[in-house]
């Protein structure tokens, strides 16, 4: 009787530290799944962002020595609603944020991109991010021109490949009787506008919320020539957007991002962005 008592006490035994070690196997593997579950929470993508550095107020480096402007902001603002990504902001020259873009170095640019045919064939445009009106900026006491008709034979200072230079090239392939001259420049606006002021230039393209900006932080003496719709649409529509590269996620970046800029419509925080670095609310409808 002894002998099976000791035989069922050993059999028990053996069943209590088969069930602990098997609870603590099951407790490791709980532990491992969890730590692979947060491991793949925390894994970012990097998106590496291009902006030129001008014009301000959408792209400049500030008195702290830091990207700052409308688009740089609005990029951040984004990202801080989609924490699987991870952004790396990087200062290039104008013509080298399309040469990233169609490597893949760069994801988004981030320069106040409007839309024209040649680059919507090449990368992909977000929802616009800003809204605002085409005008032309001539000296005040300038009452010669009032359309595009009437900067044939006049002079401009241009970037390469912005959106108004590329209007004028084409105005001047199929329309201008007398070629607009165009004067190719990486000068800073602030100088382009003085040589508006000046008579240097006879005219500038820009939008009309940057140059107010301008005008009142140069104590500029220029005017706007509101352009009509015809003339618009020679530029493009009254829109800025970012642009993204056909790189691999390409496609599921950009419903993130144009979700992200839908939302930021929505609580306003587009609008606050806008007032600080624009002096107006430009912000665009929800698409």
């Amino acid at each position: 009787m002894n002998t099976w008592r000791k035989l069922g006490l050993s059999i028990a035994a053996i069943v209590l530290f088969v069930g602990v070690v098997a609870c603590g196997n099951g407790n490791s593997s709980d532990k491992n799944a969890s730590a692979s579950a947060d491991a793949a929470k925390t894994e970012t993508t990097t998106i590496n962002i291009a902006t030129g550095g001008a014009p301000k107020p959408f792209s400049y480096v500030n008195d702290s020595n830091e990207i700052d402007g409308y688009d740089i902001q609005v990029v951040k603002a984004i990202f801080e609603g989609l924490p699987q990504y991870k952004i790396n902001i990087e200062k290039t020259e104008f013509p080298s944020i399309f040469a990233g873009l169609d490597s893949d170095r760069y994801q988004i640019g981030a320069n106040n991109f409007a839309s024209n045919a040649e680059r919507k064939e090449k990368y992909i445009y977000s929802d616009p991010i800003f809204k605002n009106q085409f005008v032309i900026a001539v000296a005040e006491g300038r009452d010669d021109i009032k359309t595009f008709a009437d900067l044939e034979g006049k002079k401009t200072s241009v970037s390469p490949s912005v959106n108004y230079t590329v209007a004028l090239e084409n105005y001047n392939k199929q329309f201008a009787k007398k070629p607009v001259v165009l004067n190719y420049s990486e000068a800073e606006l602030a100088t382009v506008l003085q040589n508006v002021e000046s008579g240097a230039d006879d005219f500038n393209l820009i939008d009309a919320a940057m140059l107010q900006l301008y005008i009142k932080e140069y104590g500029l003496k220029l005017k706007a020539i509101p352009l009509s719709q015809e003339d618009s649409d020679r530029i493009g529509v009254p829109y800025s957007y970012l642009i993204l590269s056909k790189g691999k996620n390409s496609e599921q970046l950009t419903k993130d991002v144009n979700q992200r800029i839908k939302e930021l419509i929505e609580d306003g925080t587009i609008s606050k962005l806008s007032e600080k670095y624009l002096n107006g609310d430009f912000a665009p409808e929800i698409q």
